[in-house]
């Protein structure tokens, strides 16, 4: 139920229904504030309920579920999807969900008696926002407090042109009517690898072509390996590093892809998946002073306050890390800074990636390579789901939990899990680093059995393990080598 604003003046107006916007605007009604939220879709929910990350990860589900694919080769039998199935068949699941999730966002919106308009939004002057939707007068906003919330879409691919059925991103493809024999995958990255693996999943040909020689490049080297690994032993899917396009073209039905060396591809379907641009096409924030960058994100300050002083933004229009969870978290600050509320005053430094490939990865705190960077010193703690009990009873074998951690005081840094459930069980390290906390936790803690969380536990002695190791080997070591001699880094 949309609620009708008494007037056009409000203190907030958010231009964006997705996660940041949503939450920013009931950040502030509920301190009392009079709010407004500008939509263009006839729905809220944003990418994150519409076009990303529900849809992608319900059909990741319901992929796993309905292939059988974590029960391969478990019982002696091997599942695979029936001849002639069609991607909306997968597709009624997801539209269950995002009907609940826009009833829910519905609900959070009328419960903070937030106004709502629909329609395309574009500033006239710094102060002033015009809304127009077809068959509709256009209707003018003022407000103290802008937050622009309109989210990224898909980079358009160069060279070559989508067409929405042979030639797809991420967004159209989800709107295909059949599950292709084959798939061309340009481009390494999350969105990349999480759609090579659902769709590999389902017994699709992938072939990944990606311009960098490590897939998830911005993550752990170990973790660019586990799923390289993975994808082609256990999906089956070509991977093609280091790779250029030299020349897309469609053939009937078909792409065929020519690489910088000559090597041709063909598929029934071709996805690029080269990165997202801020959605801020038309909405005239050049014209009142608003900053953006060449993949048009918006720049921001830590406060998440614009160029403009009165005009914030958040989620992912500003760019990396372009999550959900932070998104919101991002909103929230910038509504409480800009109208000087002393609640919610940063977004919290220990966030949690998670990557929903097959096996899954989530990441939270630092890596080997950023302390690397800074020159600090670290040791490492590794185990692996293979000598875990629920490991072996699910068939996950191949996942692991890397812990790393400062030398003396075994303060827990960072945490990298790769495998079945990884998206749940990185949030115990979350915790653990969060409140500064040591190896001993992992080590006096008693883990259900048997449970994947074990893995902590086993993760905590390795490194101790290794840490004994180290210091025993530099004991052993002359005074003149031992002096000089690298303690603590792995």
């Amino acid at each position: 139920m949309t609620v009708t604003p008494a007037h056009d003046h409000f203190d907030l107006v958010v231009i964006g229904a997705g996660p940041a916007g949503e939450k920013g605007a009931a950040q502030a009604a509920y301190f009392g504030k009079r709010v407004c939220i500008v939509e263009r879709a006839p729905r809220p929910g944003g990418a994150m309920v519409n076009t990303g990350t529900i849809p992608s990860k319900t059909l990741r589900e319901t992929a796993l579920y309905c292939s059988g694919f974590r029960q391969r080769g478990l019982y002696g039998f091997d599942l695979r999807v029936k001849s002639g199935i069609t991607l909306a068949d997968f597709m009624q699941r997801e539209r269950s969900v995002i009907e609940t999730e826009w009833e829910l966002i519905a609900e959070n919106i009328e419960r903070h008696r937030i106004a709502t308009v629909q329609g395309t939004a574009r500033f006239v002057d710094a102060r002033t926002l015009e809304v127009v939707r077809y068959g509709v007068a256009p209707r003018r906003l003022t407000a103290d407090v802008f937050l622009v919330a309109t989210g990224a879409r898909p980079a358009p691919p160069h060279g070559f042109a989508l067409d929405g059925e042979v030639i797809v991103d991420s967004e159209s493809l989800l709107t295909i009517q059949r599950i292709p024999s084959s798939m061309i995958v340009v481009g390494g990255g999350v969105v990349g690898c999480e759609y090579a693996c659902m769709f590999a999943a389902l017994g699709v040909r992938v072939t990944v072509i990606n311009e960098r020689g490590r897939l998830v490049s911005h993550l752990d080297p170990d973790v660019s390996d586990a799923l390289r690994r993975s994808m082609t032993a256990r999906l089956g899917v070509t991977v093609y590093g280091h790779a250029e396009i030299g020349a897309v073209e469609i053939e009937g039905r078909r792409v065929a892809v020519t690489l910088g060396d000559g090597t041709v591809i063909a598929a029934d379907l071709l996805l690029v998946a080269t990165g997202r641009v801020g959605n801020v096409a038309g909405l005239g924030l050049e014209a009142i002073g608003v900053r953006t960058d060449a993949r048009s994100f918006v720049q921001v300050d830590t406060n998440y306050r614009s160029a403009l002083p009165h005009v914030y933004a958040a989620g992912d229009v500003i760019g990396f890390p372009a999550l959900a969870s932070s998104s919101m978290e991002q909103a929230r600050v910038a509504v409480c800074h800009a109208f000087e509320l002393r609640y919610k005053r940063a977004v919290s430094s220990i966030l949690p990636y998670t990557v929903w490939t097959i096996p899954e990865i989530a990441t939270v705190g630092e890596s080997e390579e950023s302390l690397l960077a800074r020159d600090v010193r670290f040791e490492v703690g590794r185990a692996s789901f293979r000598t875990n009990a629920r490991g072996q009873m699910i068939g996950d074998v191949d996942g692991f939990v890397k812990l790393l951690f400062e030398p003396q005081t075994q303060r827990v840094l960072g945490v990298t899990i790769v495998g079945e459930g990884a998206c749940e069980l990185i949030h115990v390290g979350m915790t653990v680093i969060a409140l500064e906390g040591t190896l001993d936790f992992f080590i006096q803690a008693a883990f259900g059995f048997p449970s994947l969380g074990e893995v902590y536990k086993y993760a905590a002695y390795d490194g101790l393990q290794q840490r004994q190791r180290r210091r025993t080997s530099l004991r052993d070591l002359p005074m003149a080598r031992r002096e000089t001699a690298p303690d603590g880094i792995s």
